[in-house]
């Protein structure tokens, strides 16, 4: 081996063999190609250079990868050690996600501003994405020693906050029968709280799990949604309502209000847990938000006034950071939802912008010399959008007791020059089921929010009819008349014009 290789080696663990290494070979802003990569798997998860950088494999030729890389590659230099982790990447899943703000591959940004001491995330830090030293208040189901528990089944509770209850789940890909399980008490996402015996193999399981971000989590099975989406914008909800378990876009132009639709439902709709995923949007929106949620309350029905931070999670991945982490943070925030859902919450999810997604798939394909498509986007968009969208639905949950949970998805579009014709904005019409298309004249003379009613539509109205028919039998004709109206008056004005 030449020596310079082994003057690379030195910055892992001794103890690390030769076989998990690869080598830098070439580096393209977040593109990175190495050698030796044989017996390496597509999306594993690798550590780059003596930073200890963290990337993903994208693409696989012979011995070599090419990894794309979630952080900054200025410094990388040819010959530079490849770690490979022998798997994908994953988002850490237990109590003390509500409430706290990750990076796009779940670094959490509070910890990290305590270590660092500074306003930017220093390049390869690893920090844990949630705290193991935190103790929680466990209380066991009413479940004892030789019980049988398979994948998804509720075993405890954790005591959140005073908002959320955490119903602590088996892994999905666990079962057996129950050896030992913790007594009521107070424990920390370290200590085995449970230990299960399949076919003579004890296996120690804690409150922490672990989940590929870009596995969709098993669900028992898949159900029709029949309960809107209350978004508190009266408009929304009683022209083009959306269910529990839908999906929603919102395409406008700059300064239509989109961030201001995602916020108000983060705010105030009807959902259990929220996920707010700022992918690629200026920093101070994120700012905003962060400034906003936590002085802001809600009313429950016993009366009591709680923080809208406890039901929210954020994930703030904003414009200047590396732009393939815009594609993890995607893939974390949904998984993070999907959890909750697992525990029979309904779950909303507000990515926040989608374009800003496409818009890295077309950088880091343009460097991989892939054949692009409409506007210099990868053939590909459409199916990673679709692969995207298809992860919400309501959904009856694996294992037991029986639940049902939900994941809707609302995906603002920042379409260029507000043309829906754009690539992005097409490929996600095709997908989604509520079109909340934002106008910019509407904007302009500060009516807000700024749905367009005449272009807006909801494919899930007959769905929702026998839950409005409870409330009211008129409500339907009456928004029909309402919609002829709107449509009269449009064409008056042309008339007049």
């Amino acid at each position: 081996m030449p020596a310079v290789y082994g003057a690379r080696l030195t910055t892992f663990e001794d103890s690390e063999k030769e076989s998990e290494y690869g080598y830098v070979r070439k580096v393209s802003g977040p593109v990175v190609v190495a050698d030796g990569m044989a017996g390496a798997a597509m999306y594993e998860l690798v550590r780059v250079g003596r930073d200890n950088l963290i990337g993903e494999i994208i693409r696989l030729e012979g011995d070599s990868a090419t990894i794309q890389v979630y952080e900054e590659t200025a410094g990388l230099m040819v010959n530079d050690p490849v770690l490979r982790t022998h798997k994908p990447l994953s988002v850490e899943l237990g109590p003390g996600i509500l409430g706290n703000i990750f990076d796009g591959i779940q670094r959490p940004l509070k910890t990290i501003a305590k270590r660092s001491g500074d306003v930017y995330i220093p390049r390869g830090v690893s920090v844990p994405a949630l705290d193991k030293d935190t103790l929680w208040e466990f209380q066991p189901k009413k479940i004892g020693e030789g019980d049988l528990l398979t994948g998804g089944d509720l075993y405890a509770t954790v005591f959140e906050n005073s908002l959320m209850q955490h119903h602590v789940a088996l892994p999905p890909d666990a079962m057996g029968k129950i050896t030992y399980i913790a007594p009521p008490g107070q424990y920390s996402l370290k200590d085995t709280v449970l230990e299960l015996e399949f076919q003579g193999v004890k296996k120690n399981i804690t409150m922490l799990q672990t989940w590929p971000v870009r596995t969709p989590r098993p669900v028992a099975s898949k159900l029709a949604a029949d309960t809107p989406l209350l978004t508190g914008q009266r408009v929304l909800d009683a022209l083009f309502p959306s269910v529990l378990g839908g999906t929603c876009a919102i395409p406008g132009a700059f300064g239509c209000g989109k961030t201001v639709i995602s916020q108000a439902l983060s705010k105030y709709s009807n959902s259990d847990a929220v996920v707010y995923v700022g992918c690629g949007e200026r920093g101070n929106e994120m700012a905003e938000v962060l400034m906003d949620f936590p002085q802001l309350t809600m009313t429950l029905p016993d009366g009591r006034e709680e923080s809208v931070m406890k039901r929210t999670t954020l994930v703030a991945n904003t414009s200047n950071m590396p732009v393939a982490a815009r594609e993890a943070s995607i893939y974390t925030g949904i998984t993070l939802a999907e959890y909750f859902r697992d525990m029979g919450y309904n779950v909303s999810m507000m990515a926040d912008s989608t374009s800003r997604w496409a818009e890295a798939l077309r950088e880091i394909s343009g460097r991989l010399a892939e054949m692009p498509a409409d506007s210099g986007y990868p053939a590909y968009l459409a199916a990673r959008l679709a692969s995207f969208y298809e992860r919400a639905g309501k959904v009856k949950c694996l294992g037991g007791p029986e639940r049902t949970g939900s994941v809707t998805i609302v995906g603002a579009v920042s379409p260029p020059g507000g043309d829906f014709s754009d690539p992005v904005t097409s490929a996600t019409l095709s997908i989604v089921q509520v079109f909340w298309g934002l106008d910019k004249k509407l904007a302009q003379r500060k009516h807000f929010p700024s749905v367009n009613w005449l272009i807006s539509y909801s494919k899930y109205s007959t769905a929702l009819e026998t839950f409005y028919e409870q409330f009211d039998p008129d409500f339907i004709n009456i928004r029909t008349k309402a919609r002829e109206v709107l449509q009269r008056e449009d064409d008056l004005n042309e008339i007049v014009q």
